[in-house]
């Protein structure tokens, strides 16, 4: 009788402490870890939601790039870190990939986090360099088929959301160009600009800017809508790639454990970014935007995650794609 009181009294206190604990979250900064090198797109995602997220919660949210092994190195950081609710993971699509990509992981993808919610859908663009010939989708399709073993298609490395669409693309039009992976989505940039590789699928918020300021050919956007930053230029689909779109989803997780009051306080301030009309205003000039309230929470993530696993572990297995 004593010890079942002694261990009801010791539960007792410790959930008045925990609660207590976590009402004064945040007291100090947090991390985000972004699995991927700076300068990337989900690397501008993290600063532009970090930024709003540090004024919602009164405490300096900072952007830590964890990258390496297709953001896996990043993700097993936050895995492993303390549930204190003082390092957080933003990631991409790649979430998902990764259990069809890589035989074993050092983290359990389902089960090692706490899920906040989604934050943004962010669609791709088709790009090529300054002096590749064609001049439209039209143009390009036959092109890429007659020169299919000359010219290369680049990608920001395995698991990166731009190898992703690299591999769906070359599918869909049944034409298999030579892949170059960068440690990155900045040095894949930086050549297509300089004219080293021919093309690359990436992200709005990456390619967005190169593509009004003229230092790049756009063929088109991977949505099934136009998007309004770049609203002369058709998406994919309605130049022929019929039912072709892919959307790069983001989601917000946490060590698994993290009380619930602090993630009861994570998921109103991220609900409160996707809201907010400076984040809306700033993703929408990169053509991205943020996911309606009713996807920003746990549930929404945790099905999101789950559909994906089992969408993508097929396609990857098709076209032979694996890490070890």
């Amino acid at each position: 009788m004593l010890k079942n009181s002694l261990q009801a009294l010791f539960v007792l206190v410790l959930s008045i402490c925990t609660l207590a604990w976590a009402q004064d979250y945040p007291a100090r900064s947090i991390t985000m870890i972004v699995p991927f090198a700076a300068g990337g797109p989900t690397d501008t995602l993290a600063r532009n939601l970090g930024a709003i997220l540090t004024t919602t919660l009164k405490q300096q949210v900072i952007v830590d790039n964890a990258g390496g092994a297709g953001g896996t190195i990043g993700i097993n950081k936050v895995a492993k870190a303390r549930n204190d609710g003082y390092t957080l993971l933003l990631m991409h699509v790649g979430m998902s990939t990764a259990p069809a990509m890589y035989s074993s992981l050092p983290y359990d993808t389902l089960n090692d986090f706490e899920y906040i919610g989604q934050v943004a859908d962010v669609p791709m663009t088709l790009i090529g360099k300054k002096a590749l010939p064609p001049n439209n989708f039209k143009e390009l399709l036959p092109y890429l088929k007659a020169n299919q073993d000359k010219l290369t298609a680049a990608d920001a490395g395995l698991g990166a959301a731009s190898q992703l669409c690299g591999l769906l693309f070359m599918s869909a039009i049944q034409t298999k160009l030579l892949v170059v992976s960068y440690s990155g989505t900045a040095p894949a940039m930086t050549n297509l600009i300089g004219g080293q590789v021919d093309l690359l699928c990436d992200q709005t918020t990456n390619t967005t800017q190169q593509i009004k300021a003229g230092t790049v050919k756009v063929y088109g956007v991977t949505s099934r809508q136009r998007i309004p930053s770049l609203k002369d230029i058709p998406t994919l689909a309605e130049q022929g790639l019929k039912d072709f779109e892919v959307v790069v989803w983001h989601g917000l997780y946490a060590p698994k454990g993290t009380p619930k009051p602090v993630l009861d306080k994570l998921i109103a301030a991220l609900q409160g970014a996707v809201q907010n009309p400076t984040f809306k205003a700033r993703l929408e000039e990169l053509g991205a935007e943020p996911v309606p309230l009713s996807k920003a929470n746990p549930e929404s993530l945790r099905t999101q995650l789950q559909a994906e696993i089992k969408k993508w572990d097929p396609i990857f297995k098709k076209a032979g794609v694996h890490a070890d």
